[in-house]
């Protein structure tokens, strides 16, 4: 059996066709950019190394494919993702998992909230995410299966009405609210998709995704279960990590106007959580790539990636090596 398993979240930062236009204030890209961002995507996959990727931005599968074609070690990996509807007015990402894992069933992307769960009356696509939410069982040994879970909730760029723009204070700060209302309630639907799998499935559960918000805010909190019953938590791999140089930390996932932080997350249940009785495994360390957001690589993600590192426990040595 396979001891070590590597979990790893990637927004790769609008992969998209070479020359689709995806918004009015970016240019397409030409040949040599798209050949530079797909080269760069393909190494840093390899330099990841993951036996699980969840991704984000995809705007097309097939620029995917294509990077998966150009690594050493995903050319035959389980690649899992849904276009948009080709009739739609423009391109939309979407998010994809590429698993080196045999599958234990089905993909089941989840576009709607669940029953229940609505944005206020008056909101755009009222009664779905931004960016449908892909859930896929992924088998880790012959008597355990996961259920893997890609996310990219909605972003804090501000969402405008009308043609109105941010030079307005009040128009600024309400539409701003409107995108906190919206990942608000995007949280609640994952979390009320993560309670139903853990009662429905009752096996361990694992969350790759942009949460577009830090571990410790309240959209996080909502969709870790934070403060429930600890059957449905779900736990930051960052805080389980068996051992944390506190002095030399230096993750996060994003840079913007100077400012570092991590707003990409990989999510564990209980059955990850070294401390608990319950265990299966521990997380040894949590990576982050993120050189080429200081070196600000043209191809490059604006990114960087997370990389969990997870021992799963044998029968004889499990509760002696989790610390009991």
């Amino acid at each position: 059996m396979q001891q070590e398993i590597r979990f790893a979240t990637f927004n790769v930062f609008n992969l998209a066709p070479r020359g689709a236009r995806l918004y009015d204030n970016l240019l397409p890209s030409t040949p040599e950019e798209y050949e530079a961002k797909i080269a760069w995507t393909a190494r840093q996959i390899d330099l990841l190394d993951a036996d699980v990727i969840g991704f984000q931005e995809i705007f097309s599968q097939g620029a995917l494919r294509e990077a998966l074609a150009r690594t050493r070690n995903y050319r035959d990996a389980h690649h899992i993702g849904f276009d948009p509807d080709p009739a739609a007015a423009r391109l939309t990402p979407s998010v994809a998992l590429v698993s080196r894992l045999p599958l234990g069933g089905a993909a089941t992307p989840h576009l709607l909230f669940p029953p229940g769960i609505s944005l206020p009356p008056g909101s755009r696509d009222a009664d779905r995410f931004t960016r449908a939410v892909i859930h896929v069982p992924v088998i880790l040994s012959p008597d355990c299966t996961v259920d893997v879970v890609v996310v990219h909730l909605k972003s804090r760029r501000p969402d405008y009405r009308n043609g109105d723009t941010g030079e307005d204070a009040q128009i600024y700060a309400t539409a701003c609210l409107r995108s906190l209302v919206r990942r608000g309630t995007e949280a609640v639907g994952l979390r009320v998709m993560l309670s139903d799998l853990a009662r429905a499935n009752k096996r361990p559960r694992v969350v790759l995704g942009d949460f577009n918000d830090v571990a410790d805010s309240v959209t996080t909190a909502i969709v870790q279960g934070i403060g429930g019953p600890l059957g449905d938590r779900m736990f930051d791999s960052f805080d389980l990590q068996r051992s944390q140089d506190r002095i030399r930390q230096v993750g996060f996932s994003s840079m913007h106007d100077g400012r570092f932080s991590t707003i990409d997350h990989i999510l564990l249940s209980e059955e990850f959580n070294g401390a608990l009785p319950t265990a299966i495994g521990e997380v040894v360390e949590v990576n982050y790539l993120n050189d080429h957001l200081v070196l600000a690589l043209p191809e490059a993600s604006d990114h960087g990636q997370v990389l969990a590192r997870i021992r799963l426990f044998d029968e004889t040595h499990g509760l002696i090596d989790a610390g009991m």
